[in-house]
């Protein structure tokens, strides 16, 4: 195990893609023979253990770069239970050090042609830019701020390539002007509703259009899911272009998990182009929920926030990540995912701030069965002074059995208080544990629509696949839209 990592090393150093001279590579043994033993060091060519409080990112099965996943816990890592959740311990000791705000740095995806290859080479070349006798003098100085800004001249230029520029400053969007009913009904400060429906596994768009039709009256906008769980479904895209010619307005998903850099760019041009006006990023769950034989575990090419960064410049700066102009550019609304119960509310906040700094306009959060607890959340939020810079939709989930709700208790961020399934045990033990399942939906949601005003915006309904309980939940919570007017049939 590496002395200065609470991980261990997840797999051997990457190996440069091209051939390298013999100086090249006697270098990059030297750097790995240090780095390695010390910091569980994979070579990834873009070192950022100075940002991280000293514990490497790749350590993480994800290789997330820029903070965890929405499954992270104190006491280990979802994707291999045999280890700790390595970026909940990065946040653990930067917290300890006073380090905490430079996680809020956003932080590049790998160049893979650098892969594999040493960094120390690179700083040595922007210390000869900067200049070796300055930055010897500087660092050597008693002048703090001065030392800080030499140290970054050398090092902010190596870790931020050109082609990306990341930051930890706040990146509001460009127009004020909204994109989708769902952005005009948020500015507008209308309380919204969207809802959750599952895409179909086959072909077969019937029961989908029905689900639509459905949900359509009582939701300012509809979710469609980026294959859930790493299993395949039909694609968030076309489900999305479905709900468009079916008169209700999508919230499209896109997983990292499933992208490379160049696949999301061509895709949100192409979804854009169909009418796609919301687009909610995640970084997706692991293949290790899915179905076997599973697809590649060890890495995500992008994470949620590097997305939303990307995606943002594209819209707003009218750039390709390579710098090429886009003449038209996509126009949408950036959302992403919030987990307010995933580990400590601090550590959480700091995520979510990181998000919104790099462009997520709105958040649609992890299920929510504590609303009291979330004020905590909340709180830590408020500290940070975002509450007034995004969007929060609250998401629920009905609960439809009991064996449900104990199911829940080991789903990845989220939390199920003991008093909830007290309740669905009664309800079981008599039965009725669905109806009790949709009487706790009904008090959750009312209880979401009192934080109005404190930071909550709307609520996001996850049905899992119990779309005709929305309109019941929706009305019985006192949530229906202004100028509601029941369709043809409902009989109300």
């Amino acid at each position: 195990m590496p002395i200065f990592t609470p991980g261990r090393r997840w797999q051997p150093a990457y190996s440069p893609f091209n051939k390298e001279t013999f100086g090249t590579r006697l270098l990059e043994n030297i750097e790995y023979a240090i780095k390695g033993p010390l910091f569980g060091c994979r070579m990834c060519g873009n070192c950022l253990l100075q940002e991280t409080a000293f514990i490497c990112p790749m350590e993480c099965p994800k290789g997330l770069r820029n903070g965890p996943c929405g499954g992270s816990t104190p006491e280990y890592c979802y994707v291999d239970k045999t280890r700790p959740c390595i970026w909940y311990k990065i946040h653990e000791r930067a917290f300890k050090m006073g380090r905490q705000e430079m996680l809020l740095e956003v932080l590049p995806p790998l160049d893979w042609e650098k892969v594999g290859t040493e960094t120390w080479a690179d700083v040595v070349v922007q210390a000869k830019k900067v200049g070796f006798k300055k930055v010897a003098s500087d660092l050597l100085s008693g002048d703090t701020a001065r030392r800080e800004a030499t140290w970054d001249s050398v090092f902010r230029p190596v870790r931020q390539p050109e082609w990306w520029q990341g930051d930890h400053e706040y990146h509001p969007p460009k127009s004020t002007e909204p994109v989708s009913n769902l952005e005009r009904q948020l500015r507008a400060g209308k309380f919204v509703v969207a809802c959750e429906i599952a895409p179909p596994l086959t072909t077969a768009t019937t029961k989908l259009i029905s689900n639509i039709k459905t949900v359509k009256p009582y939701v300012t906008a509809i979710n469609f899911t980026d294959n859930a769980s790493a299993t395949p479904r039909m694609a968030s895209w076309a489900c999305s272009k479905i709900a468009i010619e079916q008169g209700a307005e999508p919230v499209m998903q896109i997983a990292a998990r499933d992208r490379t850099r160049s696949s999301l760019q061509g895709e949100i041009l192409g979804a854009s182009a169909l009418g796609v006006r919301n687009v909610l990023c995640v970084t997706g769950d692991s293949p290790v929920l899915a179905p076997q034989p599973r697809g590649r575990m060890d890495i995500n090419d992008m994470d949620s926030i590097q997305m939303v960064w990307i995606l943002r410049r594209m819209r707003d700066e009218g750039r390709y990540l390579d710098g090429r102009e886009i003449k038209f550019p996509p126009k949408v609304f950036l959302g992403a995912a919030a987990s307010p119960f995933a580990s400590d509310p601090k550590f959480q906040a700091l995520r979510e701030h990181k998000k919104v700094n790099a462009g997520a306009q709105f958040f649609q959060t992890n299920l929510v069965y504590d609303v009291e607890r979330m004020e905590v959340w909340l709180n830590e939020l408020a500290k940070r002074d975002i509450l007034n810079k995004v969007f929060i939709m609250v998401g629920i989930t009905p609960l439809k059995s009991l064996k449900m709700a104990r199911y829940m208790t080991e789903v990845p961020g989220v939390y199920m208080p003991e008093a909830i399934l007290k309740r669905m045990e009664a309800a079981d033990a008599a039965g009725n544990a669905q109806e009790e399942g949709v009487q706790i939906a009904i008090e959750l949601a009312r209880k979401v629509k009192t934080y109005e005003g404190q930071g909550i915006h709307g609520l996001h309904i996850m049905p899992v696949s119990w779309e005709e309980i929305i309109p019941r939940i929706v009305t019985e919570s006192d949530l229906l839209p202004e100028g509601f007017t029941p369709p043809a049939g409902s009989g109300k």
